[in-house]
């Protein structure tokens, strides 16, 4: 066995006696060119004069060059280091250091410089703080509101396991849109993502909901890990239970041989057959295909997600 990379041990020291995984090729369809645009340089030059994180790197996103060519960035709060160790995830784990409070700020200001119509605020689980860095959230909602009023928001929340009123409290600061991933189906949970739990995820969607049923919510799923077709219709279904209106499926890339290996590359065609049932469900919305992430388009997403529901809505009239 290998020994784990220096620098990929200090950023998942939970992972570094693990046995190794081999990185498989990737098929054709779901290989990228390497970002290096002029607009992408801009927006990590930007980044870092904000002293700010952004999933799209700490994640090893796939399109991070498209999407930044575009200045497009999803900016994670809360730090870079996660208090959870899921095996499909790249973002550090570890002791987070402590919330930089002018963080909330720090984003607005990214978003007026990038001229942002739609930002998507997501970050990294916080067991270690008493309201899970909910109240960070409201604190990056309003700073956005107040210096972009026309921006729409989308947050991409943890699932606040056991923190009282942490749900409550983001909802009331108006998302336009509440994100939440249960990632996997259920069976895989304790080896994929074992520090949290499918029907706390799958409750807190449908709680969302409770609150403000006028809400967009919207979860997402990786493939390639071992799972059912059935698991996938059923975890459909589940959602649909729970009033989420967008669902988005995307292919699971293993970003170190110390994560959780690859069990197949889903192949395209397999893809457009979830787009089908997801839509023969009942979702408003859904974005099915290998290289499909949360945030990717989320801005045109989230325009169509308005139509659908307008269209939805026309029928009844």
């Amino acid at each position: 066995m290998n020994d784990i990379p220096k620098s990929a041990a200090l950023r998942h020291p939970e992972k570094a006696h693990r046995p190794d995984n081999p990185i498989q090729r990737k098929p054709d369809w779901i290989r990228v060119k390497a970002p290096g645009s002029p607009e992408y340089l801009a927006t990590r030059t930007l980044m870092r004069e904000l002293k700010l994180n952004t999933v799209c790197e700490e994640a090893a996103c796939p399109n991070i060059g498209e999407c930044w060519k575009q200045k497009h960035a999803t900016v994670m709060i809360l730090g870079a280091t996660c208090t959870r160790a899921c095996a499909f995830c790249n973002v550090a784990t570890g002791k987070p250091d402590k919330l930089d409070p002018h963080e909330p700020e720090h984003v607005a200001t990214a978003v007026g410089k990038l001229g942002l119509h739609h930002v998507v605020i997501t970050s990294v689980d916080r067991d270690d703080l008493d309201d899970g860095g909910a109240d960070h959230f409201v604190r990056t909602i309003k700073a956005i509101r107040a210096a972009a009023p026309n921006t729409t928001i989308e947050v991409l929340t943890p699932d606040f396991l056991r923190k009282t009123g942490a749900i409550e409290a983001v909802v009331a600061a108006r998302p336009d849109v509440y994100n939440h991933n249960l990632e996997t189906v259920p069976r895989l949970y304790p080896t994929i993502r074992p520090g949290a739990r499918y029907f706390a995820s799958l409750q807190l969607l449908a709680r969302v909901k409770q609150i403000d049923p006028s809400m967009f919510t919207k979860s997402g799923l990786m493939v390639g890990l071992g799972e059912q077709v059935g698991e996938i219709h059923q975890v459909m279904d589940d959602m649909r239970a729970a009033d989420v209106d967008f669902i988005t499926i995307g292919q699971y890339l293993q970003p170190t041989p110390k994560h959780a290996a690859i069990a197949e590359f889903v192949p395209p065609d397999q893809f457009a057959e979830y787009k089908r049932t997801a839509q023969g469900k009942g979702f408003l919305l859904a974005a099915c295909s290998p290289l499909t992430r949360s945030s990717h388009h989320a801005g045109e997403d989230f325009a169509n997600l308005r139509a659908a529901r307008e269209a939805e809505l026309a029928k009844t009239r």
